[in-house]
């Protein structure tokens, strides 16, 4: 149940899916987030001190046809978020892990990332004024 975002850089060459997939999502519970448009949406549940890991998966629309990166990176952020303010975030936990260099894919790949005993200093919460995620 990992989400997946098509990736394609001005339209010109290849384009890839990128999803992160997370070692134990099939077996971490989930919690089900209410959404702008009054859905519900359910994402795993994380405690303080957790750990978070997994792997981001590149996949190629076109295998052997040249894709161009800039390096692949993942963050773990946390941010409150003011309704009356969008623009503005306050980002309380901003963890970042490069995965990958620069260079020329040809074939789809993945790589595993772990961010250790992540401190997680607030719960998730979502109101009619701030969302805190």
């Amino acid at each position: 149940n990992h989400k997946s975002v098509m990736v394609s850089w001005l339209g010109y060459g290849n384009s890839a899916t990128v999803s992160i997939v997370l070692d134990d999502e099939d077996t971490r519970s989930k919690v089900p987030i209410l959404l702008d448009d009054d859905k519900k949406e359910y994402q795993h549940l994380f405690y303080d001190g957790d750990n978070v890991s997994g792997k981001v998966v590149i996949k190629l629309k076109q295998e052997g046809k040249k894709l161009e990166h800039q390096g692949v990176k993942i963050e773990f952020l946390g941010q409150i978020e003011i309704y009356y303010d969008r623009g503005n975030h306050y980002e309380f936990v901003k963890l970042d892990k490069d995965l990958g260099p620069a260079r020329d894919m040809t074939e789809s790949c993945s790589f595993p990332f772990e961010f250790l005993k992540v401190v997680k200093q607030y719960e998730s919460y979502t109101g009619r004024n701030v969302r805190l995620r």
